[in-house]
């Protein structure tokens, strides 16, 4: 049987002769269904007509992303043993790659958009999924291999931890690489800290495509998990949004221009 992936968010499902109904994550407010409807394809559908660019970003820090663009069109991060993030195609030439890099061990997911194939991945590489429990709702492809953890922050190990901020998703993570940029540290964030266009500022919303507002008392909180937080570079879900240098100063200033543009600055 086939495990049937939604084309718009490119959400893995379980095993089925059949296709699901729907896609629970894109009837959710923050994402949408697409505008040619619920359209759903497969792993060796996906496979024969894309495939994945695999690069180094900094020394240690590995990219891979989907070409042409899939789902969301995310791309997720490798260091150390960590998988930062998932994407949906996982084929021969990528495990390969990343088992060149080092292997895997965990994969840890900033939120549910970005859940995709983590299932498959983690199969093919032998790895455990570390999830927030607050996400726990929004796991479509329930398997032996996910673990949900709780509280505020979880150390990995190799100078890696898991914050969580919320936000986005209630369980909303970002991880901290003390080791990133050269030492400074880098913070891996998906899109929970959105970096922009204008790769000097960053954002935070409830629904980036329907574009839903985060309320006041939210952006004071998740800026204040923020200044506790050591790093100087951002590296977020696509491959330009990174913020090269003097990040920490710049994501606290975004947090701070959201909240005068509420009227709470």
């Amino acid at each position: 049987m086939d495990a049937f992936i939604c084309v718009t968010c490119g959400t893995q499902y379980p095993p089925s002769p059949d296709p699901p109904a729907a896609c629970p994550i894109c009837l959710d407010e923050r994402q949408y269904v697409g505008h040619d409807g619920q359209r759903w394809t497969t792993m060796a559908e996906l496979a024969a007509d894309h495939r994945n660019r695999i690069e180094e970003v900094e020394p240690r820090l590995v990219g891979i992303g989907t070409e042409p663009g899939f789902g969301i069109g995310q791309r997720a991060l490798h260091v150390g043993g960590l998988l930062w993030d998932c994407i949906t195609l996982i084929d021969a030439e990528t495990e390969a790659a990343v088992r060149a890099a080092g292997g895997v061990h965990t994969i840890a997911i900033s939120h549910p958009h970005y859940y995709s194939a983590m299932v498959e991945w983690a199969e093919r590489l032998d790895a455990q999924v570390l999830l927030h429990e607050a996400d726990r709702a929004h796991v479509m492809r329930p398997d032996a291999r996910v673990e949900h953890w709780s509280g505020e922050r979880l150390e990995l190990g190799d100078g890696l931890e898991l914050h969580r901020l919320g936000g986005h998703y209630e369980g909303g993570t970002v991880c901290l690489w003390r080791g990133g940029a050269g030492g400074r540290g880098a913070l891996l964030s998906g899109d929970i800290v959105q970096v922009v266009s204008d790769r000097d500022w960053a954002s935070f919303m409830y629904s980036y495509p329907n574009l839903i507002p985060l309320p006041a008392a939210e952006i004071r909180r998740i800026r204040g998990r923020i200044d506790e937080l050591e790093f100087d570079r951002v590296y977020g879900a696509w491959w330009p949004a990174i913020m090269a240098e003097d990040a920490r100063a710049k994501v606290l200033r975004s947090a701070d221009r959201y909240l005068r543009a509420l009227g709470e600055g």
